[in-house]
């Protein structure tokens, strides 16, 4: 098999609308090299990019998914995991097609080593009910334990994600969300039990999440309540710096990013170096945000995530599946399958793999290849 039978007439119209992402190709055919159009008429049906290093992720999709969305009016979030090469795309996207918006969007940048912009992902007037503080807690304890993830259900994995969610929903109604951060869900954490459970027990809506705590504590089985407590209390010190409690203690723009009023572009910036400790805040910060951002009647918006699996999204499925009809185009970057499988689990990477309606692929080998195989079929 060589390339002359290899090549094949392929698309050279440029299929564009308001919301198309259009990225141009160059192929063979009968040894000549001919332009042609990759076009992704639909983006709001969710995007999955794949590649090993260096196959071109950044330069080929990325890059145009950013300025093409903006030159159409899109607010846009990007979890730039190598600050600051897509924020500087970003930049100047905005510098050149901001005129063509209805109301110029502010571009923020949450960065927790050089502080740019401060925001608080525990917003009280955005935590409508408990069900918030519960996500707000998953996502957190989950991404600074990312073994948790395939054990969740497990009694000592689910008893401190109730304990932080306790603390989160008192702080929310204490003075009317005046001390509702991070910062103080970490610190009260570290309260002696007596005076805290005395304190958490004055909230009636928390009684049932707190008493299987208070319970151990009064029956003295301490050995119990510190394997309960002590894994939120030793995770959630990780982020005890005075970087991270300054940026997500502040209130510099709102996280509704896609508000017709006032839209936004949101870039969450990673370092390789430290991905853990910030990749789980940064996961706050989007976990908050596609809560708010996937409604009806907003201003359309795009979501890109470079490396996603150094983050922990939870409900990523769900947001692909129901952003089509609120204008929310996701785009994944990942560079293996197995990469998604190791970090998600098998059965959460399987449904993102197969719930995305584009799928973009460059060099990889394995099971990756065998699973693009056999979607593409036989001809």
């Amino acid at each position: 098999f060589n390339k002359d039978n290899e090549s094949f007439p392929q698309e050279e119209r440029l299929l564009e609308n308001e919301y198309s992402i259009n990225l141009p190709a160059i192929y063979n055919l009968k040894g000549k090299s001919r332009k042609s159009w990759i076009n992704i008429i639909n983006p709001f049906r969710g995007t999955l990019i794949g590649g090993s290093p260096g196959s071109g992720k950044s330069y080929f999709v990325i890059r145009h998914v950013i300025t093409q969305h903006i030159q159409k009016g899109f607010t846009m979030l990007v979890y730039d995991f190598k600050y600051d090469d897509l924020s500087k795309i970003v930049y100047n996207a905005l510098l050149k097609y901001g005129h063509l918006y209805k109301v110029k969007p502010s571009q923020y940048i949450i960065n927790l080593e050089q502080i740019m912009h401060r925001a608080n992902p525990l917003e009280p007037q955005t935590m409508l009910d408990i069900t918030d503080a519960i996500d707000s807690s998953r996502t957190i304890m989950l991404g600074l334990n990312r073994e948790w993830i395939k054990k969740q259900g497990d009694f000592f994995v689910e008893s401190p994600i109730n304990f932080i969610t306790a603390i989160m929903w008192f702080l929310k109604k204490y003075e009317g969300g005046r001390y509702c951060t991070l910062p103080h869900v970490i610190e009260l954490a570290q309260v002696e039990y007596k005076e805290l459970f005395e304190v958490l027990l004055q909230e009636p809506e928390i009684e049932v999440l707190i008493n299987p705590f208070v319970s151990a504590w009064k029956n003295e089985a301490y050995e119990q309540l510190e394997g309960q407590v002590a894994s939120a209390k030793i995770s959630l010190a990780r982020l005890s710096s005075p970087q991270l409690y300054y940026v997500l203690s502040g209130n510099d723009f709102s996280l509704d990013i896609n508000n017709p009023e006032e839209p936004k572009i949101v870039c969450l910036a990673n370092n390789p170096v430290k991905s853990q400790v910030y990749g789980a805040v940064l996961s706050l910060y989007i976990n908050r945000i596609n809560k708010l951002v996937n409604r009806k009647n907003q201003q359309k918006c795009s979501m890109i995530f470079d490396e996603f699996p150094t983050i922990y999204f939870n409900g990523i499925d769900n947001l692909i599946a129901t952003a089509r009809s609120n204008k929310v185009a996701v785009t994944l970057a990942v560079q293996d399958y197995s990469q998604l499988k190791k970090d998600y689990g098998r059965e959460q990477a399987e449904v993102i793999l197969n719930i995305v309606g584009n799928v973009i692929f460059g060099q990889v080998t394995g099971d990756t290849a065998k699973q693009l195989s056999e979607r593409f079929g036989k001809i």
